[in-house]
């Protein structure tokens, strides 16, 4: 039975998120503001997160940044699309905008909980290495040495799939298309916003490159050799 956290501090909608989400079977964990949401997570690892972000003390936008492998559905009343296009690249796997469809939200997260039970099976919990890189791919979790980085779901599925196969070039529509059941909103243009948000992290927190684009083709794993 899947948990879904519902995270929004109107009682109303809340309590009818609840009610609907229960009847459908699912178990349902509950926080009304950001702050309380963190300290939910410290106690329960929920399966997908419904997520508000005008709440009380930490903003929801706050909140999304430290989920890290759960798939996470906005739900807000600002529907203007500047917001949902820095959202979905931020981590979120799909926007709902207030008021909504009941029936269709039910959709939306039978959708994603489908498409992260298929991704944890193909995965089998499998542990990837390169270089000083480290992944659980069960966890969703990466190192780079001791130190952990901190990914958006879209930026580790690329890097799952170019740290599969380090020694390939990655065509680019080859990557969206191994990408598209963790990220099913990602085209060619935000692609390249993906990867170099990535590549800027990862040079951020390590000062190597472990990224490198070929052009007119797609994107490989850099080898250490190949460094000047």
């Amino acid at each position: 039975m899947s948990l879904i956290a519902v995270i929004d501090d109107d009682e109303y909608i809340g309590d009818m998120l609840k009610r609907a989400l229960v009847s459908e079977g699912y178990q349902v964990v509950r926080a009304y503001s950001g702050t309380e949401a963190l300290l939910l997570f410290e106690k329960n690892r929920p399966d997908l997160v419904l997520l508000d972000l005008m709440m009380p003390g930490l903003a929801g936008e706050e909140v999304l940044k430290r989920i890290e492998g759960i798939p996470v559905i906005v739900v807000s009343a600002r529907a203007d699309v500047e917001d949902k296009v820095e959202l979905l690249l931020g981590g979120a796997v799909d926007y709902v905008t207030k008021p909504f469809d009941i029936r269709e939200l039910l959709a939306r997260i039978a959708v994603h909980l489908r498409r992260a039970e298929k991704q944890d099976g193909a995965e089998g919990g499998q542990a990837l290495v390169f270089r000083d890189l480290k992944m659980d791919t069960a966890a969703y979790r990466v190192w780079a040495g001791e130190e952990e980085l901190h990914l958006t779901p879209t930026e580790f599925a690329i890097l799952r799939q170019l740290m599969m196969h380090p020694s390939q070039v990655i065509t680019k529509a080859r990557l969206l298309d191994a990408i598209s059941m963790d990220t099913p909103d990602c085209t060619e243009g935000s692609l390249k916003i993906h990867i170099s948000h990535l590549r800027r992290k990862l040079k951020r927190d390590t000062d190597r490159d472990y990224i490198e684009a070929v052009w007119g083709i797609g994107f490989k794993m850099h080898k250490e050799q190949e460094e000047c």
